[in-house]
């Protein structure tokens, strides 16, 4: 592989950052947004499933003793 001198490594990074495409405020607002909004649900829905299963598994158990 051969060796670039650093000089030119420092090139080649400035030239790549610079084709990145940076997320304008509005975009990162909204995404920030649609992350707690899922997270949100996603904590909903865990409950619900984590209190269905708790009442189920008293019914069984209920039945039992």
């Amino acid at each position: 592989m051969a060796t670039t001198n650093p000089i030119q490594f420092i090139q080649q990074v400035r030239a790549e950052v610079s084709k990145v495409v940076w997320p304008t405020r509005r975009e990162v607002l909204l995404t920030t947004v649609m992350v707690f909004i899922m997270a949100a649900l996603t904590a909903v829905f865990f409950a619900l499933v984590d209190l269905s299963i708790r009442e189920g598994l008293k019914l069984v158990l209920g039945m039992f003793s």
